[in-house]
């Protein structure tokens, strides 16, 4: 019984990271979109290059840190250095975010774009140095199926605590989050300020208190791969490999639909009331704490975590259809959706890390040396696709509806394309992402047969120290 409530202990401490993670990049997906677009007014082109460049930029930065990370050793342990040295810079950053050089406006274009795109990017260094060391402690913390089940449990409640702080805290600061005016600026700054309190005083409590490094980890770092054959063995397993479309699949929702969400909300539903704006993000992700322990957990625990994934990306499909029908004077309906949406949505955020520390386990099994932060870094490489591929269906919409520069009230070409970016585009996504999940290998026999060899390799470790 100790034992257990050790874990469990051990579990929410670990948790506590989720909270400054989700809080900063979710924010991030949130705002920043409508920010620069509505509120500073940059041509859409501008910020579909923009975030074109960001993209190509995190194809080095992401696995170079995942490889960097693999490869240290200090007292602290391989990953502990990197969060410590990313969270006060990462908070600062999320202020800067909302502080663009020049007045707003279409006369300040191109002053503006620079500030943007390199506060992006060194958005992105920051983040990525925090949130993927934070994550390679997952699957090296939490070792067998149950410990990583009951982790998981634990770490969608901060998870959602990230969320909120996300999506419906900004509520609390902003009056109308596309509003082209000095006010709401001002306003977004002061939120900016109060979001990076919260990273860096919750970032620093998961430093104080988050479970170290295992003992049979510690020596790993000498038999780390060198960098391009790290990438080149991500890339040879074939369970990484079917994987990846499903996640890009499911990072393209992840980020579409949040971005969208303020202007969908305005334009197609005629909602004002941030307050309002913000609860249909946070109906969703309520639903998905209530789903994922009523629902998704005793699906895994009873068909596997590939079953499962390919049963949620099918769910929610159905439960974003409504999204290309709701309309004005339709705020309760329109909540009602958004909270079924997380049925789906529940589903992902569940499974996924489960199914990567599946793969880093039989990647250990084939290499003899935990890899997280290589497989998290070229896994990051890999999301950034599904960002790219975000900007590159908004910008071309909104160019062919002619909403290059936010304006009020829209045309009907403009209210369509919003629609069929929040339906027909994941839609389309998550079929594509069933079919590669589809062919997944590593489940069944298969897979309990990693387990078992995990085990076994793990008892040597020991054994030797």
């Amino acid at each position: 019984m100790k034992n257990e409530e050790h874990s469990i202990k051990g579990a929410a401490s670990y948790a506590t990271g989720q909270i400054a993670d989700q809080a900063a990049y979710q924010s991030f997906t949130f705002l920043v979109f409508t920010f620069y677009f509505a509120v500073v007014q940059l041509n859409i082109t501008l910020i579909t290059i923009g975030f074109i460049i960001w993209a190509v930029w995190n194809s080095f930065n992401d696995p170079m840190l995942g490889y960097l990370s693999d490869r240290t050793h200090t007292k602290f342990g391989r990953r502990m250095p990197y969060i410590m040295i990313a969270i006060i810079p990462l908070g600062v950053v999320l202020f800067l975010l909302f502080t663009p050089p020049l007045p707003i406006g279409i006369a300040n274009q191109l002053g503006n774009f620079v500030y943007f795109l390199i506060i992006i990017i060194i958005f992105e260094f920051f983040y990525t140095m925090y949130s993927l060391n934070a994550t390679s402690l997952f699957p090296e913390t939490f070792i067998s199926r149950k410990e990583r089940t009951m982790a998981n449990n634990v770490r969608q409640v901060f998870l959602i605590l990230g969320l909120i702080v996300a999506f419906i805290l900004p509520s609390f600061f902003i009056d109308d989050y596309s509003n082209p005016s000095v006010t709401t600026l001002g306003q977004y700054q002061i939120f900016g300020i109060v979001l990076a309190i919260i990273v860096i005083v919750v970032g620093g409590i998961f430093i104080k208190f988050t479970p170290r490094e295992k003992v049979e980890f510690k020596e790993d770092y000498k038999k780390a791969p060198g960098f391009f054959t790290s990438i080149k063995l991500c890339i040879k397993s074939k369970s990484f490999m079917w994987y990846i479309p499903a996640e890009i699949a499911n990072w393209f929702v992840y980020g579409i639909l949040p971005t969208l969400v303020p202007l969908y909300a305005k334009a197609v539903l005629g909602m004002t009331d941030t307050t309002m704006i913000s609860l249909l993000l946070g109906a969703t992700f309520l639903a998905s704490a209530i789903f994922i322990t009523v629902i998704w957990k005793p699906i895994v625990r009873k068909i596997g975590n590939r079953k499962a994934w390919m049963i949620s990306m099918t769910t929610w499909i159905f439960t974003l259809l409504p999204l290309m029908f709701l309309g004005p004077n339709m705020e309760l309906v329109a909540i009602i959706v958004f909270f079924f949406i997380g049925l789906g949505l529940s589903g992902s955020l569940y499974i996924i890390d489960l199914v990567v520390s599946d793969i880093i386990d039989e990647d250990e099994v084939n290499t003899g040396t935990r890899r997280e932060a290589g497989y998290y870094g070229v896994n990051a490489f890999f999301l950034r696709l599904a960002i790219i591929v975000v900007f590159i269906s908004i910008g071309p919409v909104f160019i062919i509806a002619d909403w290059e520069v936010f304006t009020l009230p829209v045309s009907s070409a403009v209210e369509m394309g919003l629609r069929t970016l929040m339906f027909v585009y994941p839609a389309v996504a998550l079929i594509i992402g069933i079919l590669a999940i589809y062919k997944y290998p590593l489940d069944g026999e298969k897979l309990i047969e990693v387990r078992k060899q995990v085990q076994s390799l793990h008892k040597e470790k020991k054994n030797k120290i």
